[in-house]
């Protein structure tokens, strides 16, 4: 089977981002990077909110890090860790950019959460996080 891949991301990006979320507690710390927004939360923070020990939180996300899912900067004594959106779209591409040969029975249903999503407040462009 023929897997096509676009510029940014290619089999093994995706097979590495994929592993990274095949985790229970890293996919937790991902939803609640998403739902921080760009702004992104604390390490301490973010381990408080997940119930998770620091060291533990601090573990899965190098995972997510090392996967490109979670970028991190040092803001003082903190870590502030944020969801990379650029990264999760190219992905979420990837997986659906030659869905179902054309079809619409897999794609159209997600169509009503993602109107719902830009309604609520997502950026509308990649500018805006």
């Amino acid at each position: 089977m023929e897997i096509k891949t676009d510029d940014r991301v290619n089999l093994i990006d995706a097979v590495k981002q994929l592993s990274a979320l095949a985790h229970e507690g890293r996919l937790q710390l991902l939803r609640l990077l998403i739902q921080a927004g760009p702004d992104g939360l604390a390490a301490t923070n973010l381990a408080n909110k997940a119930g998770g020990k620091l060291p533990t939180v601090s573990a899965q996300l190098l995972v997510l890090t090392n996967a490109g899912m979670v970028t991190s900067t040092r803001a003082g004594r903190q870590i502030i860790y944020r969801a990379d959106y650029e990264r999760m779209t190219d992905l979420l591409r990837y997986l659906t950019l030659d869905c179902c040969a054309g079809s619409q029975f897999v794609c159209k249903p997600l169509l009503p959460d993602l109107q719902r999503a830009m309604s609520n407040g997502c950026p509308t462009d990649s500018n805006s996080v």
